[in-house]
């Protein structure tokens, strides 16, 4: 049995019985998902873990990028020449500075 026919099997009880509908399949998931986001930002901020962005330093750590950066390298490394994260491909000149 389908979401769908369940909840108009439900309206049709409910119905029969004089009580009220319940919500449509999917009416709440917003709702739901705001609080769930909530939730995990405030077991971060009680674990003593930063609430926002923790994703985002994950992966730049997993990349070996700096944290909160995005840039490649290891932490605390100078930038790479060429003016960029990663180096001009194979067979390409540098950019020139000033971008002409």
């Amino acid at each position: 049995m389908s979401i769908t026919q369940q909840y108009l099997l439900d309206s049709y009880r409910a119905r029969q019985h004089g009580e009220p509908t319940p919500p449509a399949p999917g009416t709440h998931d917003v709702r739901v998902a705001r609080e769930l986001r909530g939730y995990r930002q405030f077991r971060a901020v009680v674990a003593g873990h930063p609430a926002h962005g923790r994703i985002r330093e994950a992966l730049s750590r997993w990349r070996g990028g700096r944290p909160g950066r995005g840039g490649g390298g290891a932490p605390g490394a100078p930038p790479p020449a060429g003016g960029g994260p990663h180096p001009p491909p194979a067979g390409r000149p540098p950019p020139r500075p000033g971008g002409v």
